[in-house]
């Protein structure tokens, strides 16, 4: 589209324009998503005339696809990508596959907000980009439980601190910037442990899919989880690992297979 106003933009020039981007359909849905807010304010701002739309008249195929599924860790393996980190990450990665929190989450986390006697801790802020804010949606603003070996860890990280970041840089005394993390300390731990390209959200989808294992219903996932819809638990994050798969099918084949009598009770076959 080059430098088209956004008053002279036609629905089929963004159609094919954003068909051309070389990103995800999935990113390319965000594009048309941020598009179609822009004509929004344009037209509440009084910048363009009052009419339909024009990014409904565009169709996108496959924005809620993945190019590739995601990757979830067995515990054996997460066991090992922890005993590779050092502090304050290896913390970091517990918390975030102990309570399935998003990283923006947990780098925003406060002593505060930890009620070691309650057994709970409440998420309200994330932060990116180094800047605290809310949490994405009001169903992420909620308590999370707190098993007692999990939160002996963070007794343990605590020390005498009670108030402030959970993990303060050492740098600026701020938030931590997860990106960079993702960058320098997971992506390469992952490569050893043969989870190459591994990130912050790895630990999420793995929570997800063991909550699956643990038999939990879907709507106590949805509330861990801390989804408004619980769509979203269930497409989203709904890969369930292939250990839980195989025991689940093996259930299945188990119930429709026929059952042969013991060799010592059949009957002999007329010849």
């Amino acid at each position: 589209m080059g430098s088209t106003l956004l008053t002279d933009a036609r629905p089929l020039e963004i159609s094919e324009w954003l068909k051309s981007l070389p990103l995800s359909p999935k990113t390319r849905g965000h594009v048309g998503a941020l598009l179609h807010l822009l004509f929004e304010r344009a037209m509440l701002w009084g910048l363009m005339d009052v009419q339909r739309n024009p990014m409904e008249l565009v169709k996108l195929k496959g924005t809620s696809k993945r190019l590739k599924k995601p990757q979830i860790l067995t515990p054996e393996k997460f066991q090992e990508l922890v005993s590779m980190l050092h502090e304050p990450y290896r913390t970091m990665v517990i918390v975030a596959m102990c309570t399935g929190m998003r990283v923006s989450e947990v780098l925003a986390l406060r002593w505060e907000h930890i009620d070691f006697e309650a057994g709970a801790m409440l998420v309200q802020q994330g932060v990116v980009n180094g800047r605290i804010g809310r949490v994405k949606t009001e169903a992420s603003n909620d308590y999370i439980p707190l098993d007692p070996a999990f939160a002996q860890i963070l007794r343990d990280w605590r020390g005498a601190r009670t108030t402030g970041l959970v993990f303060p840089s050492h740098v600026t005394g701020g938030c931590y910037y997860a990106g960079v993390i993702q960058q320098q300390i997971l992506k390469p731990a992952g490569e050893k442990i043969g989870h190459p390209g591994i990130g912050w959200h790895v630990f999420r989808h793995t929570y997800r899919s063991l909550l699956d294992e643990t038999g939990a219903p879907i709507g106590v996932q949805q509330k861990l989880m801390r989804h408004s819809n619980v769509a979203t638990t269930m497409n989203v994050y709904g890969n369930a690992s292939l250990r839980a798969k195989q025991t689940a099918n093996s259930k299945v084949v188990q119930m429709v297979m026929p059952q042969e009598p013991p060799l010592a009770v059949r009957q002999p076959v007329a010849v």
